[in-house]
């Protein structure tokens, strides 16, 4: 008795390559570079783990490459206006909440890739194209120049992650919608 032959598998590269990306995201937000295991990524993204290697290098050139990914969506959907600081920290206060692996990466970044001189890509050129613009904005009298354009940048975004799950201060349950309000107005204060 003959076998009929399977028909071939398809393999599309960018297909395996988003699923190890996503799969990726899911392990190094819950585990950290170390604590990720390639074999999880590779099962949870149906693909060989030998793939890993083959499309990003190593486990720390995948990770680089999910945080690459995940700086580029932020820096697109939240729109960074220096004469709107609080409506900035509004938005990317929802943006975060939706999005709770964003801070939970970035952390790992900081704890694992610092002084590895990996920079995330965007990462350098927006934060110093967020303070030109609110250098700009101080300058034309519509920020005040209290603090420099570096601190009201920093002291923006600490405000912003304060109420995030990942901080040590935010407890379970607890009013979103209250939380973004104080953050909203607190920068606010900042520049009025």
């Amino acid at each position: 008795m003959s076998q009929r032959p399977r028909p071939a598998k398809i393999r599309d590269a960018e297909a395996t390559r988003a699923r190890l990306l996503q799969a990726a995201t899911a392990e190094f937000a819950a585990h950290g570079i170390a604590g990720a295991r390639v074999d999880r990524i590779g099962a949870a993204a149906d693909a060989n783990k030998a793939l890993i290697y083959t499309h990003f290098g190593n486990k720390e050139q995948l990770f680089d490459a999910v945080m690459d990914a995940h700086v580029s969506r932020v820096l697109d959907q939240v729109p960074f206006t220096a004469d709107d600081l609080p409506g900035y920290a509004g938005r990317l206060f929802d943006y975060l909440l939706a999005h709770p692996d964003q801070l939970r990466l970035a952390t790992w970044h900081r704890l694992e890739r610092s002084g590895t001189g990996h920079e995330t890509e965007g990462l350098r050129a927006s934060m110093r194209q967020k303070t030109e613009t609110i250098a700009a904005a101080q300058a034309g009298g519509r920020v005040p120049a209290t603090f420099t354009p570096e601190d009201l940048l920093a002291f923006t975004l600490a405000l912003t992650n304060a109420w995030m799950p990942t901080s040590p201060v935010a407890a379970a349950g607890e009013d979103a919608e209250q939380h973004r309000a104080a953050v909203v107005e607190a920068v606010r204060r900042l520049v009025t």
